[in-house]
């Protein structure tokens, strides 16, 4: 005997029997949150997915419930614990009671809600972030810039409107040892889902500008917990560990580092902590300054000292040191005097003796000489006769000899 028909509804009525008792208890079950929304009468409606490890597919999906009166403590709760906003795209480890409707069919009512699995799947994802950073080599570069001395030309990205901006700024205009800070603000969104968009473009600003700032402040005052999220991204992490100036952030929170937190060159916790730090940072090198001012000081006035005494010594030493030049200069005029007196003697006999024997020769050669061995000049009107034929008839010469003169006439 055939069954009548049923209506959709008595069998939609069947299916929510034979699901009430299958499944009359709650159950932890663990997906990620997608489509979250909220009415004005503070329900909030969501699906949760699971999606497939290895190509992302989606492979289950259910519509979720989560009643006014659980929502405004779960919410709260779950976003005070973890840090992260109750958004789309988390995953989440929740305690459902499985329904279903005839008219608005299957879906997972929430009762609770453990934020230690998120803690646990946001540290994942932190970690996974560092990791891939430490292999791009890039981890700790931010970190191993030297933060300046004299670090006063401040690029500071923060919300404008801010009350941590102005803490900041306050904390650095009073400083106690009356430090001169030029603080420049670079307006960023510093909650929401622009986070990573708006500071990474405050960050290309201030690039453009490096040569004018000695260190970037990424500071954050108040806000929820829950918008911290904004910072655990890789290209906000990677834009902060690349940047070619020292980044200090103070994004207002005390448990857990972000991921910026952990590639910043420093990490404080507030804004007006930041502030602190450039003071302080300041304070050392002022003392540092005033060391090196201070043996520098004691340095010169025992150098001084040494050569006021040094002066005095030479000064002492000085009528002896020019009379012992002066005899030791008298010593070499006389050496040098007796040396030119000996040499003026030496060619003084030498060419006495060169002008001995030039007398010799020329008294050897004389005319005397000639005579008196016998020979005779014959001179005709005072001139010397050498050729016979110089002479004619008649002529009267005259021939000298050793001792007197014969006059002769030539025939």
């Amino acid at each position: 005997m055939e069954r009548a028909p049923l209506t959709l509804y008595e069998l939609n009525a069947l299916v929510r029997q034979a699901l009430n008792e299958a499944l009359p208890d709650t159950y932890w079950i663990q997906a990620e949150l997608s489509d979250v929304r909220s009415n004005s009468s503070g329900h909030c409606y969501l699906e949760f997915v699971q999606k497939d490890a290895r190509g992302n597919n989606l492979i289950a999906k259910a519509r979720g419930t989560i009643w006014a009166n659980v929502f405004r403590l779960l919410k709260p709760y779950f976003e005070e614990s973890t840090g992260q906003a109750f958004v789309s795209g988390i995953k989440v480890l929740v305690q459902v009671s499985v329904e279903f409707h005839e008219l608005y069919g299957y879906s997972l009512t929430v009762t609770d809600i453990d934020p230690t699995y998120t803690l646990g799947d946001m540290a994942r994802k932190r970690r996974e972030i560092l990791k891939q950073l430490e292999e791009e080599g890039v981890l700790t570069l931010n970190k191993e810039l030297e933060m300046p001395m004299l670090t006063q030309r401040i690029a500071v990205i923060s919300s404008s409107t801010a009350a941590g901006y102005g803490d900041f700024c306050n904390q650095l205009l009073e400083n106690p040892y009356g430090f001169v800070f030029y603080p420049h603000l670079f307006p960023a969104l510093m909650q929401g889902n622009q986070v990573e968009e708006s500071v990474i473009s405050a960050l290309n600003a201030v690039n453009s500008r490096r040569d004018d700032f000695d260190a970037v402040v990424i500071i954050r005052g108040g806000g929820a917990t829950s918008d911290l999220s904004g910072f655990d991204t890789y290209l906000l992490a990677a834009n902060c560990a690349q940047f070619p100036l020292p980044v200090i952030t103070g994004i207002g929170h005390e448990r857990d580092d972000t991921v910026i937190d952990s590639v910043a060159h420093t990490r404080v916790k507030t804004p007006t902590a930041a502030a602190q730090f450039l003071i302080t940072h300041m304070h050392q090198a002022a003392v540092l300054l005033e060391e090196m001012a201070g043996t520098l000081t004691s340095s010169l006035t025992g150098r001084m000292e040494q050569e006021r005494r040094r002066l005095t010594d030479l000064t002492s030493r000085l009528p002896l040191v020019v009379e012992n030049r002066i005899l030791r200069e008298e010593y070499q005029i006389k050496q040098k005097m007796q040396q030119i007196y000996n040499g003026i003697i030496q060619i003084l006999t030498r060419k006495q003796h060169r002008l001995l024997l030039l007398e010799q020769k020329v008294s050897d050669a004389s005319p005397e000489r000639v005579l008196k061995r016998g020979f005779s000049l014959t001179l005709k009107d005072g001139k010397v006769v050498t050729d016979s034929a110089q002479l004619r008839l008649g002529d009267t010469i005259t021939t000298r000899l050793a001792k007197g003169e014969v006059i002769s006439e030539v025939k």
